[in-house]
C-alpha cells in the first residue's frame, strides 16, 4: 500500500494554532449540556450526557490528533487517532442520508454502492427509525423537488452571489476564456442519456422522513427540530459527501456537529487508488483532520442500546 500524506495544514501560523486548538476542543463549547472528564478513558476522551431525554444514543466518534503526548517527538508519524465519549439525546440528532442513487455510470462504483447499501445501510437506518432518530434525504435539488416530502421550507435571505467578480465570461469559461475548459468528453451525452436519477429504493423516504434540496433548507429544518448533530452517509465519499451544501464541510462551517459514518460511503477511486481505495480513505481522514468525526454504523446500532 502506497503511504498517504496528510492534507497540508494552512501556511499561516496563527490559522494553523487557532485550528489546532479548535479541532482538539471540538464539541467543549457546546452550550446545551456540559463536557466532563471521564476518569475510566483516556485523557484526551470526553463525555457528553443526555438528561432528561427520552432516548440517546451513545457513540465514540473518532477524531485524528495532531497532538502528541509529552515527551514525544512532534512529528507526523507520531500523530494518531482518537476518540471521544458522547451520549446525545437522540431529539438532537438526525441520519442525513446524501445522494443514495439508484445508480452510478461507473460500474464498480455502484457495486461498492449496493454492497453498502445492502449490508451497513439499510440495517443502520432500520435501526435508526426503530430508535425514533430522525432521518433525512438530501438528494439533487431537482429530485428533491420532484419529491412529495419535500419540505419546501422559504429561504427568506438567499445567498447573493457576487456578481462583477469573477468576471461571468470567466466563470462561465466563455469567450477569451473557453481554451479553459476540459475537452468535451465523447460518451458524456450517453451517460447523460441513462436513467433519471432517484433516490434508491432501498432507501425510500417513508411518508414521515424529510427531503431537502439545500443546505439552507436543512439548516432551516434543523432549527425548526432543534438537531445539532449530523451523522452523514451516502456517496461518493470524495465528491457530494464533501463538497455539496447540505453535506459535511458545509454543515460544519454552520456550526453542527458532523459525523461522517465511514463504513456507509465509498468514494470515486481510479486506476492507481482502487486497490488501497485511498480516494474514498483520503476523503474520511480529510474530514477527522479538520474539525469532524467518523463512526461505525455497528456502532451507531449498539450505541441505541
Amino acid at each position: 500500500m502506497k503511504k498517504q500524506h496528510p492534507i497540508p495544514m494552512p501556511h499561516n501560523k496563527a490559522s494553523r494554532r487557532e485550528f489546532i486548538k479548535k479541532s482538539t476542543l471540538a464539541g467543549t463549547m457546546l452550550g446545551m449540556t456540559d463536557f466532563v472528564p471521564d476518569s475510566s478513558k483516556t485523557k484526551n476522551l470526553k463525555h457528553i450526557t443526555a438528561s432528561g431525554s427520552a432516548g440517546s444514543i451513545h457513540v465514540a466518534p473518532r477524531y485524528h490528533r495532531w497532538h502528541v503526548d509529552p515527551g514525544v517527538e512532534w512529528v507526523e508519524t507520531n500523530t494518531s487517532y482518537s476518540h471521544l465519549d458522547w451520549k446525545i439525546p437522540l431529539a438532537q440528532t438526525a441520519l442525513v442520508l446524501v445522494d443514495v442513487w439508484q445508480r452510478h455510470y461507473l460500474k464498480d462504483t455502484e457495486e461498492r454502492s449496493e454492497e453498502i447499501i445492502d449490508n451497513k445501510l439499510v440495517p443502520l437506518i432500520t435501526a435508526c427509525r426503530k430508535s425514533g432518530m430522525e432521518v433525512i434525504h438530501t438528494p439533487s435539488a431537482p429530485t428533491a423537488h420532484a419529491h412529495p416530502n419535500w419540505i419546501n421550507l422559504p429561504i427568506n435571505q438567499p445567498r447573493q452571489l457576487h456578481a462583477d467578480w469573477p468576471p461571468a465570461d470567466f466563470r462561465s469559461l466563455n469567450g477569451p476564456f473557453a481554451a479553459c475548459r476540459r475537452p468535451t468528453e465523447p460518451r458524456e451525452k450517453e451517460r447523460q442519456n441513462l436513467p433519471t436519477l432517484r433516490i434508491h429504493p432501498k432507501v425510500a423516504p417513508t411518508t414521515k422522513e424529510a427531503v431537502i434540496a439545500t443546505g439552507d433548507e436543512l439548516h432551516l429544518y434543523c432549527k425548526q427540530k432543534g438537531i445539532l448533530f449530523l451523522f452523514f452517509a451516502g456517496f461518493n465519499t470524495n465528491a457530494c459527501v464533501l463538497r455539496n451544501d447540505y453535506a459535511t464541510i458545509k454543515m460544519s462551517e454552520k456550526g453542527y456537529q458532523v459525523l461522517l459514518v465511514r463504513d456507509c460511503t465509498t468514494g470515486m477511486e481510479t486506476r492507481e487508488t482502487q486497490a488501497t481505495m485511498s480516494q474514498t480513505l483520503g476523503a474520511i481522514l480529510h474530514l477527522e483532520m479538520f474539525g469532524q468525526y467518523s463512526v461505525t454504523s455497528d456502532e451507531m446500532i449498539a450505541g441505541f442500546s
